[in-house]
């Protein structure tokens, strides 16, 4: 893993104009966003990019965009995923020519494969990538959990070089960070799990909060990586309730809401997702309104 990866990485949302139409301008107007913010890497086309919803196409000029419009200033870090390990494999050898840094690849969903299966799947992916492979364990979306000594194992494989971890099982991950050598990279996948993970080793988070508030969260695991602990204490706190409004509903329809509301893009999502119900985009707008995250601008209505 290059050292420059770690830190705080920001899992992009992917904007879409009202007709669902890919909206590059609003896409690369975010980038510069989280760079003037200081984050350290960015993380696009996962779930929180609607990957699952975006063509082939769409998918590659996403990572062009992104690639182009950071100019090599931060890593770009392509996600890669699926339950079809031949395709994964192709679409990573494809991926690899847009001058990307590494890959980060979710387990995959419905085979609900074993845990040597989960080894096989990874191990294929690494020989094939042959840039850094930051595995992705989230087994509420994918069923599959990615178990310790799973891990252990895959973390041998030489560009096989880290985890972003979303199980939301403390033990687990803490029971990862004490058994992997101290060259494999672990990252928060939940911005809620972020303080104890990183005091437990972990090296950085890749955070969906860092899209609305990229400086502060780039902070806040600063901080910790300096182990300024009780600084991040209290920046953890002041954001907390933005880290949790983020999950009133399944990400990244939260994210997208609060983005729209602060004038960043316009609310529209793909099928199956849809716009927040009436209860939640209430707190949600509470919630952003507390933190000073709202500008006074009209806002685009969701589609």
């Amino acid at each position: 893993m290059p050292h420059e990866i770690q830190g705080c990485g920001t899992a992009l949302v992917t904007p879409f104009h009202s007709d669902g139409s890919l909206d590059e301008t609003a896409l690369r107007r975010l980038v510069q966003f989280q760079l003037r913010g200081g984050v350290d890497f960015l993380v696009p086309c996962g779930a929180t990019g609607e990957e699952p919803a975006l063509d082939h196409d769409e998918y590659m000029r996403v990572l062009s965009a992104v690639v182009e419009e950071v100019a090599g200033r931060v890593p770009v870090v392509a996600c890669v995923g699926g339950n079809n390990t031949r395709k994964v494999v192709e679409l990573a050898r494809e991926v690899k020519a847009l001058d990307i840094d590494a890959f980060l690849s979710v387990g995959p969903c419905y085979s609900r494969p074993t845990q040597e299966g989960l080894f096989q799947h990874f191990q294929r992916l690494a020989e094939a990538a042959e840039l850094p492979v930051i595995l992705y364990n989230v087994p509420g979306r994918t069923v599959s959990n990615l178990e310790p000594a799973t891990v252990v194992r895959l973390a041998q494989i030489p560009n096989i070089a880290g985890i972003k971890e979303a199980s939301g099982n403390i033990v687990q991950q803490t029971e990862i960070l004490l058994s992997v050598p101290r060259s494999f990279k672990v990252f928060s996948g939940l911005d809620i799990f972020t303080l104890p993970l990183m005091c437990l080793g972990a090296v950085g988070a890749i955070s969906v909060a860092a899209n609305e508030i990229p400086g502060p969260m780039a902070r806040l695991i600063h901080l910790l990586l300096e182990g300024k602990y009780q600084e991040a204490r209290q920046l953890n706190r002041r954001w907390w309730p933005l880290m949790q409004a983020n999950h009133l509903e399944i990400n990244p329809i939260p994210v997208k809401a609060a983005l729209a509301m602060m004038g960043f893009i316009e609310e529209s999502y793909r099928l199956p997702l849809v716009a927040m119900g009436v209860e939640t985009r209430a707190r949600l707008e509470q919630v952003l309104g507390a933190q000073g995250l709202l500008p006074q601008i009209p806002r685009v209505e969701a589609t």
